[in-house]
C-alpha cells in the first residue's frame, strides 16, 4: 500500500491507497475509513469511498488544506485491516431468465459455457461491494470470474428495469431504479434495493458481502418483482 493524497477541490482530497481492483483491498479500505471518520470527527462532511480511494471532504471554515492533510496523515498512521471491521452479508434473490435477462444468451456465447452454467457460476460467488455511484444504492461489486466478464453492449439502453442484474467486465451490480444502462443483463432481483426509510437509503454498503440466490419465477412474483421483458422497456 503506497498512500498518497491528491487534491480534488477546494474543500475535497482524494487518499489514494491503491492502484488497482483487488477484493484484498477492502478490510485496509474499511480500516482506513474508520480511521478518517474518527480523526476529522465533526469537521468531516462526507467521506466517499472507491475502489482504491477515499474522497474525504471536509468544513473549509475549521480546517485549512494543509490541516487536512495532516489530519489524514496522523489517521492513517500505522494503519492496519481490523479483522472484525467487515460489514453485513445479503443474499439477493434473482430471477435469471432472458426475458428480464437477455445478454444471458451472449455471456454463454463468450464463455464457452451452459445458460444454465453461466447462472450458476454467477450465483456461485460471493462479492464485494467496492463503492457505491451512478445512481442512489447502486452497488459496484466484484469480481466476478474472468471466464464470464464482458465489456459493456455497445449501444447502452435508454431504459434498464429496475432490479435487472448484470455484468460490465469483472464487476457485477443491479440497477436500484429503472435508468439507462449499458451492463450485461442475467436476471431481475425484486429486492428494493435504495430506501430513503433504511439508514444510509441502500441496502447495500461498501464492505457488505453479496450472494446471488436463483428463484423461479413463480417466487420472483410472489416476492413483488415486476416480469416485464427488458425489451418492452424500449
Amino acid at each position: 500500500m503506497n498512500v498518497r493524497i491528491e487534491v480534488v477541490a477546494i474543500d475535497c482530497l482524494m487518499v489514494r491507497l491503491f492502484d488497482a481492483i483487488d477484493e484484498a483491498n477492502m478490510p485496509w479500505m474499511l480500516a482506513a475509513s474508520q480511521r478518517l471518520r474518527h480523526g476529522f470527527g465533526a469537521h468531516l462532511i462526507d467521506l466517499v469511498p472507491s475502489y482504491t480511494t477515499l474522497m474525504v471532504h471536509y468544513d473549509l471554515m475549521a480546517l485549512d488544506p494543509q490541516r487536512a492533510r495532516a489530519l489524514i496523515a496522523e489517521s492513517l498512521e500505522n494503519l492496519s485491516p481490523d479483522a472484525g471491521s467487515g460489514g453485513r452479508s445479503h443474499a439477493i434473490p434473482v430471477w435469471y431468465d432472458l426475458n428480464v435477462g437477455p445478454e444471458l444468451t451472449l455471456l454463454a456465447k463468450r464463455s464457452g459455457l451452459s445458460v444454465d452454467e453461466v447462472i450458476r457460476r454467477h450465483s456461485q460467488r460471493e462479492y464485494q461491494v467496492f463503492a457505491l455511484g451512478f445512481a442512489p444504492g447502486f452497488a459496484f461489486m466484484g469480481l466476478v470470474e474472468e471466464v464470464l466478464a464482458a465489456p459493456r453492449i455497445k449501444t447502452p439502453r435508454k431504459r434498464v428495469a429496475a432490479g435487472s442484474v448484470g455484468i460490465a467486465e469483472r464487476q457485477t451490480a443491479a440497477y436500484p431504479l429503472e435508468s439507462p444502462g449499458g451492463w450485461n443483463i442475467l436476471g431481475r432481483t425484486p429486492a428494493k434495493l435504495f430506501d430513503r426509510d433504511i439508514d444510509g437509503y441502500s441496502l447495500m454498503q461498501p464492505g457488505d458481502t453479496v450472494r446471488f440466490d436463483p428463484i423461479d419465477h413463480a417466487e420472483f412474483i410472489r416476492l413483488g418483482g415486476d416480469d416485464t421483458p427488458l425489451e418492452a422497456l424500449a
